[in-house]
C-alpha cells in the first residue's frame, strides 16, 4: 500500500498573499517611497481578497486596514521630512 505524504492544509488565498508580500517586502534601509508603495500594494491586495474570498473577508479587511495605517504613517513621515528640507 502506497502512502501519500501531505505537507499540511491547503494554502488559502490570504496565506498566499502573506507569502508573496514577504517575498517583495523592501529591505530595512529602503526609501520611504519604497515602503509607501509596498504598503499601498499590500492594502490593495488584501482588499481584493476580502472581495473574492468570503471565508476570509474579516481577516483580509483587518490586514488591509493595518497596511493602510502603515502607509498613512509613512506618508506623514515623508511630508514631515519634506518640510524639514525647505527650511
Amino acid at each position: 500500500m502506497e502512502k501519500t505524504v501531505t505537507s499540511g492544509p491547503p494554502r488559502t488565498l490570504i496565506m498566499q498573499a502573506h507569502e508573496e508580500l514577504v517575498s517583495i517586502r523592501p529591505n530595512g534601509d529602503a526609501s520611504l517611497q519604497a515602503w509607501l508603495s509596498y504598503y499601498q500594494h499590500s492594502a490593495a491586495l488584501y482588499d481584493r481578497i476580502a472581495e473574492i474570498d468570503p471565508g476570509h473577508t474579516l481577516e483580509a479587511q483587518y490586514w488591509a486596514q493595518r497596511e493602510r495605517d502603515h502607509a498613512r504613517g509613512i506618508a506623514a513621515r515623508m511630508l514631515t521630512a519634506g518640510r524639514g528640507r525647505r527650511k
